[in-house]
Formats: structure tokens, C-alpha cells, sequence
């Protein structure tokens, strides 16, 4: 800015998005989960015996679950799903132990029930898309992802006809 010029004020600056569930820093060598028992080592969470002395503390997925506060967030509707409901709930479950089976973090915390459809609440957005991609592969129909920067969540929206 040079003398006698104005200061631009018509920049727009953007915010950098703020997971409050992220690790800032990284958590002692090792610490297990005093809800679910997952063990955090080397820099991940996964399932194992945790040593004796191993610190204390709550994994982002148990944290979220306590707040109500999901990163993924999956709606199911139409006349389809009505019509198929719990072979696809069931798909649903299937992915969600495959996917924690290797990631504790990677969990459904709640599904709900909707008028003309579920809603399914994840403490991963990995597994929000997981689900909408496995029903969507399995059922056809049509698929659509929205991430909201504001509350760093994943919308996934699948919905069928007939």
C-alpha cells in the first residue's frame, strides 16, 4: 500500500474449517478409549488388549457420540427404500462392521426413523460415503454428496423411486 492510497477492505478471506475432533496434538503412546476400549497406537486408534499402563482418554468416535455430534450424516428415502428396508438397513450394518473391524472411528452413532425414510449418523465422513456408495451400487437410484465446511460434516443423500 503505498502513502495516500485507501486499504482494501473487498477481499474475502476465508476461514479455515475447525473439527473440534480432530487430535491437535498427538495423544501418549499407548491410550485406550475408556468408553469403547479401542487402543490408540502409533498415531491411529485400533482394536487390541492395551497394555496395563496405558493412558486414559475418550476416541473421537466415542466423544461424538456422547456430544450428538456425527460427521457424516446419510438419508435414505423414496418408495424403494420403503419397500426394502431392512435388506438395506442390513447393508448398511455390513459396511459399518467391515469398516470398524479395521478403524474403531469409522462407526454408525444413531439411525433414525424419518417420514419416507432413515437417517443415519456416522463418526466418520469415510463412512457416510462408504454406505452411500454401497447402497447406491446394490439399489441404483440416485446418490448426491454435500459437505457442509461450516460444521465439517458429509451429507449423503440416496433416494429411489421405485
Amino acid at each position: 500500500m503505498r502513502d495516500g492510497e485507501p486499504m482494501r477492505r473487498d477481499r474475502l478471506i476465508r476461514e479455515r474449517v475447525h473439527d473440534p475432533y480432530k487430535a491437535r496434538r498427538h495423544l501418549q503412546d499407548p491410550t485406550v478409549c475408556t468408553d469403547c476400549g479401542a487402543v490408540y497406537r502409533d498415531g491411529r486408534w485400533r482394536w487390541g488388549d492395551p497394555p496395563a499402563d496405558a493412558h486414559r482418554d475418550r476416541c473421537p468416535a466415542c466423544q461424538r457420540h456422547r456430544d450428538h455430534y456425527p460427521a457424516g450424516l446419510v438419508s435414505l428415502s423414496g418408495d424403494y427404500l420403503c419397500a426394502h428396508r431392512d435388506e438395506i438397513l442390513s447393508l448398511v450394518r455390513d459396511v459399518e462392521a467391515r469398516e470398524k473391524a479395521e478403524h474403531p472411528i469409522q462407526r454408525i452413532l444413531d439411525v433414525e426413523e424419518q417420514e419416507g425414510g432413515l437417517l443415519v449418523s456416522t463418526a466418520d465422513q469415510h463412512l457416510a460415503r462408504a454406505i452411500g456408495e454401497a447402497v447406491h451400487h446394490a439399489h441404483h437410484g440416485v446418490l448426491d454428496y454435500h459437505y457442509v465446511e461450516e460444521d465439517a460434516r458429509l451429507r449423503v443423500r440416496w433416494t429411489r423411486s421405485a
